[in-house]
């Protein structure tokens, strides 16, 4: 058995029953449940319908969300996160970067790395590098300045560990980052590279080795182990190449408003919606979020 779930960026709340039953009544769908009016629905196939990717692409154009995925198991027991563009608005390299003067530079070699043209390891050993000399203190000036929260992240989070799961902050970036921001979201650990300094300035370089790509798997990987699951019980979300190892090997991998490059290997994809859309998709309904 399958579930499809149709998702309306809840800035808009215009998902129509109208839209819904339609659909549901040409692929010989079940009973449909709402789980916040206006914003997410879900109903039950047997079977995957063979034009789904159509009507994918037309529900994108009309600016809606829709995913298909086996029924069973949809509830999972981790959540692992990417950072950066994902559970906040921004890449804190990017941020440091402007604030160093250097921000057209490293926006360009970030862009290239997360959309899988640029070797993830060589680009941020080139992007912080020209960090070199920038004061400490501009790390706190982007935390206060320049960071925002995703939306639908703390409740993400807290509706996700008020069911017993275990959420990381698994990230290309950086401790002094995801420390702060893994506090205020309630995530129960963070893993993401160091940046180095020296006399209260940094020195352009950063603790090996790097974590990238393979290091998300790894992560997602201890984290079940240690608890006595498998990758089936993880939801996966990210937005960049080095995200792609653990979002195709977690139960649910969500490409969230990710790199064209990067959607395009991902089953589910969310395009509108925000971080409330992966609580939709485990079948939660908007009266059972925390937060």
């Amino acid at each position: 058995m399958f579930t499809v779930t149709l998702l309306a960026a809840p800035s808009r709340a215009d998902l129509s029953p109208s839209l819904v039953d339609e659909l549901c009544s040409a692929w010989n769908g079940g009973h449909v449940i709402w789980l916040a009016a206006g914003i997410a629905a879900e109903f039950p196939l047997p079977a995957e319908p063979v034009d789904f990717w159509q009507v994918w692409e037309q529900l994108q154009a009309r600016g809606f969300d829709i995913a298909i995925q086996p029924t069973q198991g949809r509830r999972k027991a981790v959540l692992l996160a990417d950072m950066d563009s994902t559970m906040i608005q921004q890449e804190c390299i990017d941020e440091l970067a402007a604030v160093a003067g250097a921000g057209e530079r490293v926006a360009a070699i970030t862009a290239r790395a997360m959309n899988g043209e640029l070797n993830f390891h060589e680009a941020l050993l080139a992007r912080v590098g020209l960090l070199a000399g920038l004061p400490e203190t501009a790390i706190r000036e982007v935390l206060d300045t320049r960071i925002t929260l995703a939306p639908g992240g703390r409740e993400l989070v807290a509706t996700m560990r008020a069911q017993g799961a275990y959420t990381a902050l698994v990230s290309g970036g950086f401790t002094d980052f995801t420390g702060p921001i893994a506090r205020t979201l309630g995530f129960d650990e963070h893993r993401a590279n160091t940046l180095l300094a020296e006399g209260g300035v940094l020195t352009g370089q950063v603790t090996l080795p790097i974590l990238g790509r393979e290091a998300k798997v790894e992560a997602l990987n201890d984290i079940t182990a240690a608890r006595g699951l498998s990758a089936a019980d993880v939801l996966a979300v990210g937005d960049g190449a080095n995200d792609l190892g653990m979002l195709e090997l977690a139960g649910m991998g969500v490409a969230l408003h990710a790199k064209p490059a990067v959607a395009a290997q991902v089953g589910l994809r969310i395009n509108h919606g925000d971080l409330t859309a992966l609580l939709y998709l485990q079948g939660y309904a908007a009266e059972e979020f925390v937060g």
